[in-house]
């Protein structure tokens, strides 16, 4: 089974998150997909033959895209869990620090690629609110002579409240989409989000559309790395910025105690096999250097990154100038 080559987009309006329908046009979305409504370009259904790993595993590129779907297909109900296993919780801390690196300010119009649960989303919301509420806390106090009525009006606009920033959040997989949506839903974020079904090696995006680019601990999962940098590229406004956290290749004593995931993925999700991909995914990734090199052959400039927790896991950090 490959993985699905589809494309939706996912917007919130006054009854929750719904499918957009036919018949709406979308600024920024690709106009070469013939008869699609959304004018998004019909992703490739062709894969070259040639074989790659997938875990101990060696299979064909067309397979190995079915196989990751129906990995995460899999695990998506319990990801949040599975990351609190494999970093044994500290994954929250790195993804923090992925905000703090970006610094995102009003405005940002950030991509989050295979995002599907929302973190990285929801964390650039809470950091562009909080930035844009201090920037109009500043304002009202050098403003002493605003009425009560003018300094309520400035604060109830949910939609200004993050100067204009949105963040869209691009993932293959369906089912990691739709708990992303009912996490947004349950903790009340609506506003300056959207989710689209897309791939990473072919983003239904037009050129030079978004400030910054992100993908955290899923780059390791795409068939063609290569091809996904180079969409990301691609994507990224001129000054754009590539933002990616993954785990490492290192030799660490506690990535090798990782191999106990997969029993743990039995026991709590009664999915040894998946688990064991996942642990198994990390030992395949480049190093950090050697990623760092094929982050400059897609064309990002600037390039660098920061081990974090004994190197194993690092941002890599590139513009595309």
């Amino acid at each position: 089974m490959a993985a699905p080559r589809s494309f939706a987009l996912w917007g919130y309006c006054d009854r929750g998150w719904s499918r957009l329908m036919p018949g709406c046009r979308l600024p920024g979305f690709r106009s070469c997909w013939p008869g699609c409504p959304l004018g998004a370009r019909l992703l490739s259904q062709q894969k070259r033959a040639t074989e790659t790993h997938f875990g101990f595993e060696t299979v064909s590129e067309e397979e190995k895209g079915g196989k990751v779907y129906q990995v995460f297909e899999s695990v998506a109900k319990k990801y949040d869990v599975m990351n609190d296993m494999m970093s044994l919780g500290i994954h929250r801390i790195w993804k923090d620090l992925l905000l703090w690196k970006m610094r995102p300010f009003p405005g940002t119009q950030l991509l989050d690629v295979a995002g599907g649960t929302g973190d990285i989303a929801f964390r650039f919301l809470n950091y562009v609110q909080a930035q844009y509420r201090g920037k109009q806390k500043r304002q009202v106090r050098a403003q002493q002579n605003l009425s009560w009525e003018e300094i309520a009006q400035k604060y109830q606009n949910e939609e200004d409240s993050l100067g204009g920033s949105h963040v869209m959040v691009c993932d293959i997989n369906k089912e990691m989409l739709k708990i992303g949506k009912q996490k947004a839903s349950a903790q009340g974020y609506k506003a300056g989000l959207a989710w689209v079904l897309g791939d990473a090696e072919e983003l239904p995006f037009d050129e030079d559309k978004f400030d910054v680019y992100t993908i955290a601990f899923g780059i390791r999962n795409v068939t063609h790395i290569d091809r996904a940098l180079q969409e990301a590229h691609r994507v990224l406004k001129p000054g754009g910025r590539f933002l990616c956290l993954e785990f490492s290749q290192v030799n660490n004593p506690l990535v090798s105690s990782f191999q106990v995931i997969p029993v743990l993925g039995e026991v709590i999700a009664g999915d040894w096999k998946s688990y064991q991909y996942l642990v198994e995914s990390i030992r395949q990734f480049p190093p950090q250097e050697e990623f760092k090199e094929m982050i400059e052959d897609a064309g990002f400039q600037k390039v660098t990154y920061e081990s974090l927790t004994s190197g194993i896991v690092a941002i890599h950090s590139g513009f595309k100038l």
